[in-house]
């Protein structure tokens, strides 16, 4: 067998990509092939937007127009990638989606692997359900992404299941209004599934995937994520995984519906501006800026310092009704800036161990 998964955001749904197959089939042999993006948070990457074939080297060309990364490819400087690490570490084939053609170059991309594979199943997955929304809802921060791979996904010549996992835990669209959108449950992940990717979630910075395996693990309350510290709760619903339509989906999101036609990514930030008021990567450019000033005056971890810091948040986060936190939020409350963070998550690791509901 030949199964297809596309993560419709990339980075955390590459995660959790392998997590569904291993979910679904085990530790079988012919592992699924992972249909994603090159376009990592600014803990990873500093340079905006998702990163191009031409940002890589050592990328090995599988049919016409199918570019898979492998472990020995690495980004160009000053870009960064969590794509060949996690080559390296899980035993599927990473093709990576190119958006510089808009949804023209992604479905024309997708076609091509579609073909070279003739696979007996094509999953859209989706983390956190934010691909069943309009595309202009003010909570949601990273809408193109998925409305590019939904557009693209509608027009290819196979049958496309669109799954959603985790509803709500994106801390964009809440579970609550995602619920009457979503069909069947498919599964619901259980603590073997995570077993698969327990190194990637020690150093990925997903927070969704890292939701998503600390409650297939049991883990329920309150987690507080990034920026301005969104609530999102942890529940039984939290690890399950839904099948919704894709027909519906793209007739829903309003941002999809506008790319259909579009020929290059700068087209598709055009109509995100219109749509949703802005672009993520407007967005990413401004805090990638931000970042870079930060990296230069930054001073190397003080432990005495950083535990202080910890143990205010900590005091404020429960007052809030807090019971996790991500690795992502501890580095932004205390201004930890991406290069240190490995330093910064072994002082965590080797000073509250009890602490540590991997990988919250």
């Amino acid at each position: 067998m030949t199964r297809l998964i596309v993560a419709a955001g990339g980075g955390g749904d590459a995660v959790a990509a392998a997590m569904l197959d291993a979910a679904l089939h085990g530790n079988r042999d012919d592992r699924a092939v992972i249909l994603t993006y090159a376009w990592d948070r600014l803990l990873v990457d500093p340079v905006a937007g998702p990163r191009r074939p031409a940002d890589f080297t050592g990328l090995h060309r599988l049919a016409p127009g199918v570019i898979s990364v492998p472990a020995t490819a690495a980004p160009v400087p000053p870009a960064g990638s969590t794509l060949p690490r996690l080559a390296a570490e899980l035993p599927h084939t990473f093709v990576l989606i190119d958006p510089s053609d808009g949804v023209e170059g992604v479905t024309a991309g997708l076609h091509a692997l579609v073909t070279h594979l003739a696979p007996d199943s094509v999953d859209l997955l989706d983390v956190g359900g934010d691909i069943l929304a309009r595309g202009d809802e003010p909570t949601l921060l990273s809408p193109l992404a998925d409305a590019l791979t939904l557009a693209a996904c509608s027009r290819i010549d196979a049958p496309v299941r669109l799954l959603v996992a985790g509803p709500g835990l994106d801390g964009e669209i809440p579970a609550d209004a995602l619920r009457p959108r979503l069909g069947a449950r498919v599964l619901t992940f259980g603590p073997g599934p995570t077993g698969a990717v327990d190194r990637v979630l020690e150093w990925h910075p997903s927070e969704a995937a890292a939701m998503l395996a600390a409650a297939a693990r049991g883990e329920r309350g309150v987690c507080e994520v990034r920026g301005a510290g969104l609530p999102v709760p942890l529940t039984d619903e939290s690890p399950a995984v839904h099948e919704a339509d894709l027909g519906e989906a793209l007739r829903r999101n309003r941002l999809a519906g506008a790319l259909l036609t579009s020929t290059s990514l700068e087209e598709a930030e055009a109509r995100s501006r219109e749509i949703c008021g802005s672009s993520e990567i407007d967005e990413e450019r401004e805090r990638s800026a931000a970042a870079r000033r930060l990296a230069r005056t930054a001073p190397e971890l003080d432990r005495d310092a950083v535990l202080e810091g910890l143990d205010r948040f900590e005091s404020e986060a429960r007052a809030r009704g807090a019971t996790h936190t991500s690795f992502r939020r501890i580095t932004e409350v205390l201004g930890v800036p991406g290069p240190a963070r490995l330093a910064l998550r072994d002082l965590l690791l080797d000073a509250r161990p009890e602490q540590y509901a991997a990988p919250l």
